[in-house]
């Protein structure tokens, strides 16, 4: 591997590296969703996400 990036020119090295991190998060978060099961996926449907109060007043 050292050798490979050696021998590339004009690429900086964190670069290259920051890009296999985010390939490999990418991969592992695609991985995951394959995975996941219905269940969960359900469930995380039914999660309320109204912060409305029930019992509004007209004004």
């Amino acid at each position: 591997m050292r050798q490979f990036l050696n021998g590339v020119q004009g690429v900086d090295t964190y670069l290259i590296i920051s890009l296999l991190i985010f390939f490999t998060f990418f991969v592992g978060m695609l991985i995951w969703l394959v995975r996941a099961n219905k269940t969960y996926i359900q469930e995380a449907k039914n999660i309320p996400f109204n912060d409305e109060p029930q019992n509004k007043q007209n004004l």
